[in-house]
């Protein structure tokens, strides 16, 4: 993982905090500034909340990247989905994070701590910072994700 300037965000619901909390020690520990939105605990929260604040931060250019964990990361993803600009995708192997940032420029990472092993994530994770998006023919295709509304300017 190559560390940035600009900082990574994430957020986890209760299922994901302990995960969250791995994955931001390693984070920090490769040299990435984090700014952690939380939770904190494992007490009941509503995953939307979190979501919701690391895809804003993500989309202003606050944030380079977004990193989610809930018990699956779909809701996470439907979540922070919402948010124009903004392409999160659910990892769950090394492949799919290169391909989604080369082909997709994805750029919110959701993982499910239920579902996927914390070595795969970290690995996930590492290929998903440090792959470049490919642009060129997938562009054109990653334009039409969020087209611009009839009558207004791009």
């Amino acid at each position: 993982m190559n560390p940035a300037e600009t900082p990574i965000a994430i957020g986890a619901d209760h299922a994901g905090v302990a995960l969250k909390d791995s994955l931001r020690a390693a984070l920090k520990a490769a040299g990435h500034p984090v700014r952690d939105f939380g939770t904190h605990g494992d007490g009941s929260v509503d995953y939307p909340d979190f979501a919701h604040q690391v895809a804003q931060a993500v989309a202003k250019g606050e944030a380079a990247f977004g990193v989610l964990v809930c018990g699956t990361g779909i809701g996470m993803s439907i979540a922070a989905n919402r948010h124009p600009d903004i392409r999160a995708v659910v990892l769950h192997s090394t492949t799919e994070a290169r391909l989604t940032r080369a082909h997709n420029n994805a750029n919110v990472a959701c993982f499910g701590a239920r579902t996927t092993g914390p070595e795969v994530v970290l690995d996930s994770l590492s290929a998903f910072l440090t792959t470049p998006y490919e642009g060129g023919r997938h562009a054109r295709r990653v334009a039409k994700i969020n087209p611009t509304p009839a009558g207004q300017e791009a």
